[in-house]
C-alpha cells in the first residue's frame, strides 16, 4: 500500500511549526555569511528529531526510516537545508547495527540527548572517489591503539561534529582474497583528534555546505574504537548507504515541492499583458510536468523506506529513489527559476540559493552514472562495467 502524506500528519505539523521559527531570511543570512545554521540544528536536537532512528532503549524515538525521511523532507520543503544535519540521522546507524553493546551504551544515549554530534563519515579520498576498495588511508594496529595515516576529501560537517565514522584499510589490498575485504570502521573522537594527528582543511564550494579535506598523520585511535570485526568495514559502510540515499531522496522531494509551490504562487500573482502568467500553457505545462515527476519520485522514496524498515534488501530502490528525486528536484528548480524570470536570480526570492543546494545531489553522495551501473549489474544482470 502506498504511504501518503497523511500517514505522518503529527510529525509534519510539528516539523513545520519548528521550521517556521527559522524563516527564509534566517537561511538567506546563513548562506550569505557562509555560516552554519547552529541555532536551527540545536533546536532540532533539543526537540529530539535527529534521534528519530535511535531505539528507545538508548533514549531515542525508535522510529523507522520512513518517519526519518519525512523529517528530512519537511526541513527542505520549509525552505531549509537538511544537508546541515542529515549525517546525524544515518551515521549512527553504522554504530547501531555493528557496534558492541559497550560502544552503544557509551555513545547512543548521549547522541539521543543531543549532547554528541556524529555528523561526519570519512570514506572518500582524492585519488579513489567512488572506487572505495582502492582507498589508501591505512590504520595499523600497535598494541592497544591503531595508528592512522592518509587523506580524505569531501568530508562534511567535521567542524560541527564531535564524532566521525572512519573507513581505513587495515590489511593491504594485495593481501586480501576480495578487494572489498581488509577495510575497517572506527569511531574517531574529533575533539581529541583535531590538532593531534588530524588536520582539517575547509573546501570552499558552490553551495554553503561545510565540507573538508582531512590529513591523517600518525593519528592514534584506541583499539576499543574499532566497530565490529577488523576487515569487515566495507560491508558495514554499505549497510548505511541505503539509509543515506533514501533520506537524501526525501530531501530532494522536499526541495521539489518547495520549487513547485513557489512557481505556482508566482505564476498566479505575476500579471503580464493584463493576465496572470499562470494562465499561459507555456508556463503551466512545465510546472505540471515537474510536479508529476516529483510525485513519481515520492512513490519510490516510500518503497525504499518500507523495504528498509522491514529489514529487506533495499539497495536498488534506495538508488532509484535517489536518482529519481535528485533529477525531479533539479527539473523543478529549473522550472521555478524560469517561471520567475529575472527575479529568480535575486537573493530575496531564495530560489537561487535552493537552486544551488539541490544541484549538489546530481553528483553526491553517489553520481548518476554509478546508480546506472548498479541497476545494470544488480537488477538487470548485465556484466559488471568496472
Amino acid at each position: 500500500m502506498r504511504e501518503t502524506d497523511d500517514d505522518h500528519d503529527e510529525i509534519r505539523a510539528a516539523m513545520r511549526e519548528l521550521c517556521a521559527q527559522f524563516p527564509d531570511d534566517y537561511f538567506r543570512r546563513i548562506d550569505a555569511e557562509h555560516g552554519y545554521p547552529e541555532a536551527f540544528v540545536d533546536a532540532l536536537m533539543r526537540a529530539g528529531w535527529l534521534a528519530a532512528m535511535i531505539p528507545e532503549d538508548y533514549g531515542g524515538s525508535g522510529l523507522g526510516l520512513t518517519a526519518a525521511s519525512v523529517i528530512m523532507e519537511e526541513i527542505n520543503r520549509s525552505g531549509g537545508n537538511a544537508g546541515a544535519v542529515h549525517g546525524q540521522m544515518y551515521n549512527m546507524g553504522t554504530l547501531l547495527r555493528n557496534g558492541s553493546e559497550v560502544q552503544k551504551q557509551r555513545y547512543l544515549p548521549a547522541i539521543a540527548r543531543g549532547e554528541l554530534r556524529i555528523q561526519s563519515m570519512a570514506v572518500t579520498e582524492p585519488t579513489t572517489g567512488t572506487d572505495t576498495t582502492k582507498i589508501k588511508t591505512v590504520a595499523v594496529r600497535r598494541g592497544d591503539r591503531y595508528v592512522v595515516n592518509g587523506q580524505k576529501v569531501w568530508i562534511s560537517r567535521v567542524q560541527h561534529s564531535d564524532l566521525m565514522i572512519l573507513l581505513a584499510r587495515t590489511t593491504p589490498l594485495a593481501d586480501v582474497p576480495k578487494k572489498s575485504d581488509g577495510m575497517s570502521v572506527f569511531i574517531v573522537d574529533l575533539r581529541d583528534a583535531i590538532g593531534h594527528g588530524l588536520t582539517v582543511r575547509p573546501i570552499a564550494n558552490l553551495v554553503n555546505h561545510e565540507t573538508n579535506e582531512l590529513f591523517f598523520d600518525n593519528l592514534e585511535i584506541p583499539a576499543d574504537n574499532l566497530i565490529g570485526e577488523e576487515g569487515r568495514g566495507f560491508k558495514y559502510i554499505l549497510d548505511g548507504l541505503n539509509a543515506e540515499r533514501t533520506l537524501i531522496a526525501a530531501e530532494c522531494i522536499g526541495d521539489g515541492y518547495w520549487f513547485i509551490e513557489r512557481a505556482v504562487r508566482y505564476a498566479n500573482e505575476r500579471v503580464v499583458f493584463d493576465r496572470p502568467i499562470g494562465r499561459n500553457q507555456g508556463v503551466q505545462f512545465p510546472i505540471a510536468d515537474a510536479y508529476i515527476e516529483i510525485e513519481a519520485a515520492n512513490l519510490m522514496r516510500y518503497r525504499a523506506c518500507h523495504l528498509f524498515d522491514a529489514g529487506k534488501p533495499s539497495g536498488a530502490e534506495a538508488n532509484m529513489a535517489k536518482y529519481l528525486a535528485a533529477k525531479a528536484s533539479w527539473e523543478a528548480a529549473n522550472v521555478c527559476m524560469q517561471t520567475h524570470g529575472g527575479f529568480g536570480f535575486a537573493n530575496e526570492y531564495d530560489i537561487e540559493r535552493k537552486f544551488r543546494e539541490t544541484r549538489l545531489y546530481q553528483v553526491a553522495p553517489i553520481s548518476t552514472n554509478l546508480i546506472f551501473a548498479y541497476i545494470a549489474e544488480h537488477v538487470l544482470g548485465l556484466p559488471r562495467s568496472f
